[in-house]
């Protein structure tokens, strides 16, 4: 079965940093000579229009120095308008046109929308929700990610395209169907989940054990009495079910990979577009088997917070610790939230250029035309349904005229950082499962301690937690709450070896099973630190903290800290509040071989939280890349190559001025300069 492959889970994110792929000699947007080293572009569907209106869309993009599209993604029906009838001459005459006019292109597999004689056809390969309900025809990902047939179909289609397209100078990459998301809970993935629990466990009695399936009387005779869910269930089970769904992508992407990989030209990437903070599956697991990150750069918020979206920039890149792309981003609105506002002008460029500060090599816009009817119709688009660009295409071109005169001083380099932060999807799934305060969000979480992070290091990784520590100065896992013991001992000798670590709230409850941990909080991390967490609390008001860093206070969470060893250090204390914490230790810290471990047990208010992240860093002697910068500035540095870049970003209303630590070429100006006036969503690009 699919997802019996690489069941060893831990195993494949820990080999992630040595997993050899397609080698990339540079940082840069393709591992094609002749294309440019940084690429906007915009999805494409010449399927949805006539032929005559292919050359003149061809042409506004050229004009906008626009060289990539990626297209055929929902073209399935139009690729195979009957089982086993391919028609790719379309597909074939639509990739010339735009090398014709020096663009390049990204094939989607379009397995993301299955035609309706697929569907028709073979009924059972619809995905199933979590209320036995199975899906129909008319949208899209109605099909089950687990079904042997629509692999099958999958596999087909993806080979003809390879053979087709696999050698074409023109085709730089590959994406592998779009935005995997639905789980399902047809016959085809139950039985494959039953088939998961019994290779991993062994035993029913080994599974009952680690789930303590004697709670409620849940203790099972045999695998196929275990019911599949995704919600309201044994945290075991839920937990277990991620695992699942995590591998059962990765095969669902590996069945592509290996129609494409054998026919397409080794320079050819193959990836596939992940969503920011989407958690559906771990996809540190899902990259295992990608040649690049690439996701989908759409705000969170309906005010752009440059934090927030810095911080997704950073995850993407940490899934596979090298450059990435942007495969889809908005230009100006969307059509899927309540109220769809604009970017305000000038923020469109804002971020395209962040995404390029935080390691993106190509960052393209969905979609270059309103379609002509379908679900998406209020989208932004850079070319409305008259063929008349629309106000944001100014603002798109600026973008390409400029990546176009930067591109050559950014091409090999990528960010490089001292600190890191830590992305644990077992332990978001496991805090959200159970939240116990429905505030406690653990992205919310590691956004806030991102904050002070990036702002005192100007440059943050994202990693896994099975990730290489070694070149990091500070490393901070927010909320650690699946602690197994042998990522402790990872992460006590990167302390012992001279790392600093920081450990927020909820950290070390919970093992691989999300079991409560039989040691306190940190777990296995609770020697070392010479304290542990005596008892947690969800606060329905703020509680006043105050110590080293200064007074405040916590939010949503607090832990009462008991101290063991005279060498742990108390550096905050919460106030009066509820009776519990009065007076006990809130956060506190010990030197560890050459390193030290701090504990932070409380869920601090932004600015208490900033000065003492500030002080974690000072001590580790963390400085930022550009001193004094205003608030609303974001520093960006990509290096490599011998080169040093710096790509500044005024994300406020106000103009700001920067002073630089030496003088540097202005890249997208002229001449030296030794600061900058950025105007309001002003950029600046200097080469050192």
């Amino acid at each position: 079965m699919p997802v019996l492959a690489s069941l060893c889970r831990r195993a494949a994110i820990a080999a992630l940093s040595a997993t050899v792929m397609m080698p990339f000699a540079s940082a840069q947007a393709t591992q094609y000579a002749d294309q440019p080293p940084l690429l906007v572009g915009a999805a494409w569907y010449p399927e949805q229009w006539p032929e005559s209106q292919w050359e003149p869309d061809l042409e506004r993009m050229e004009a906008a120095h626009i060289h990539l599209v990626r297209v055929g993604e929902f073209a399935w029906s139009t690729m195979e308008p009957r089982e086993g009838e391919y028609h790719f001459e379309w597909l074939e005459k639509a990739i010339a046109l735009a090398a014709k006019h020096h663009i390049c292109v990204v094939l989607g597999t379009p397995t993301a929308a299955p035609p309706a004689w697929f569907t028709q056809k073979y009924p059972d390969t619809l995905r199933v929700d979590n209320d036995g309900r199975r899906d129909e025809h008319g949208n899209r990902q109605q099909f089950s990610f687990a079904s042997t047939k629509y692999r099958e179909l999958a596999y087909k289609i993806s080979e003809q395209m390879a053979e087709r397209f696999g050698k074409n100078p023109d085709v730089v990459g590959w994406q592998l169907d779009n935005e995997l998301a639905a789980d399902s809970f047809d016959p085809d993935a139950i039985a494959q989940w039953h088939a998961y629990l019994k290779q991993k466990y062994g035993t029913i009695d080994n599974l009952n054990r680690h789930w303590a399936a004697a709670y409620w009387s849940q203790s099972y005779n045999d695998f196929d009495q275990i019911p599949a869910h995704n919600s309201d269930e044994n945290p075991a089970l839920l937990l277990e079910w991620k695992h699942f769904v995590s591998e059962t992508w990765k095969s669902y992407s590996e069945n592509e990979i290996r129609a494409i990989r054998p026919h397409a030209d080794k320079r050819q990437f193959i990836t596939t577009n992940t969503m920011g903070w989407f958690d559906g599956f771990d996809s540190y697991v899902e990259h295992s088997v990608l040649d690049i990150a690439a996701w989908d750069d759409y705000i969170s918020t309906d005010v752009l917070d440059p934090y927030d979206n810095g911080l997704r920039h950073d995850l993407t890149r940490g899934y596979k610790q090298k450059n990435f792309w942007v495969m889809e981003t908005e230009p100006a609105f969307v059509n899927w939230r309540p109220t769809n506002n604009a970017l305000d002008k000038g923020q469109t460029r804002d971020l395209a250029w962040q995404a390029i500060g935080h390691g993106s090599d190509a960052v393209e816009y969905w979609q270059w035309r309103a379609a002509p009817n379908g679900q998406e119709e209020y989208h932004g688009v850079l070319v409305g349904i008259d063929s008349k660009p629309v106000p944001v295409y100014d603002e798109v071109k600026q973008v390409g005229e400029e990546f176009d005169k930067a591109g050559k001083a950014l091409a090999g380099t990528s960010p490089h950082a001292d600190v890191a932060l830590i992305n644990d999807f077992d332990s978001r799934w496991a805090i959200d499962f159970q939240r116990h305060s429905a505030h406690f969000s653990p992205t919310a979480e590691m956004t806030d301690f991102y904050r002070p992070l990036r702002d005192g290091a100007q440059s943050v990784d994202v990693i896994s937690v099975h990730a290489p520590l070694d070149s990091y100065k500070v490393v901070v896992a927010p909320a650690l709450n699946v602690l197994p013991q042998e990522v402790g001992d990872h992460l006590l000798a990167y302390v012992k070896q001279g790392g600093n670590l920081v450990l927020g709230p909820r950290s070390g409850m919970k093992d691989e099973y999300d079991a409560l941990s039989v040691q306190r909080q940190p777990g296995p991390l609770a020697e070392a630190l010479g304290a542990n967490v005596s008892q947690f609390y969800a606060l329905d008001k703020p509680v006043p903290v105050e110590g080293d860093a200064g007074s405040g206070e916590a939010k949503v969470w607090a832990e009462t800290i008991a101290v063991h060893s005279p060498e742990t250090k108390v550096l905050m204390h919460y106030g009066a509040s509820n009776g519990w914490l009065d007076g006990q230790p809130a956060v506190v810290t010990r030197h560890v071989g050459k390193g030290t471990i701090t504990y932070i047990g409380a869920w601090l208010e932004q600015p208490l939280l900033d000065k003492l992240v500030a002080s974690v860093l000072s001590d580790a002697g963390v400085k930022p890349l550009i001193a004094n910068v205003p608030r609303g500035v974001e520093v960006c540095e990509r290096s490599g190559d011998g080169k040093h870049v710096f790509i500044l970003i005024n994300h406020t209303q106000q103009a700001q001025q920067v002073s630089l630590p030496s003088a540097m070429h202005n890249l997208l100006g002229d001449g030296t300069v030794s600061s900058v006036e950025l105007p309001k969503y002003g950029v600046a690009v200097l080469a050192q």
